[in-house]
């Protein structure tokens, strides 16, 4: 599954963010990796982070993440660079809405 999700980073910080998005930590990677996150991508539009997410199950590698001690510590340092995640009223998940591949695959 893809999960999408939407991060505001603090004002003037972008360059700090991109920096330190160049290479994320190896230790960081690994227990993304362990709590079974395939791939982890970000696109930034000014201030505006927008993440995709490949895992089997979102819910178990958030949870798996939330006692990593490297998670913890890359949080309090990210924390610093990044203002918040939008929470919706379903959750931090964007809601899916379209996708043209699945609509074209279904018509034709």
């Amino acid at each position: 599954m893809i999960i999408a999700l939407h991060s505001v980073l603090r004002e003037g910080m972008e360059a700090e963010y991109d920096r330190e998005h160049r290479s994320v930590w190896p230790d960081l990677a690994d227990s993304l990796r362990r709590a079974g996150i395939d791939d982890w991508r970000i696109w930034r539009s000014g201030r505006n982070l927008f993440h995709l997410v490949e895992t089997s199950d979102f819910d178990g590698a958030m949870s798996s993440l939330a006692g990593d001690p490297v998670n913890e510590r890359w949080q309090r340092h990210i924390n610093t660079i990044v203002d918040h995640f939008e929470i919706g009223p379903h959750g931090q998940a964007l809601p899916f809405i379209w996708s043209l591949a699945e609509q074209t695959r279904t018509t034709s």
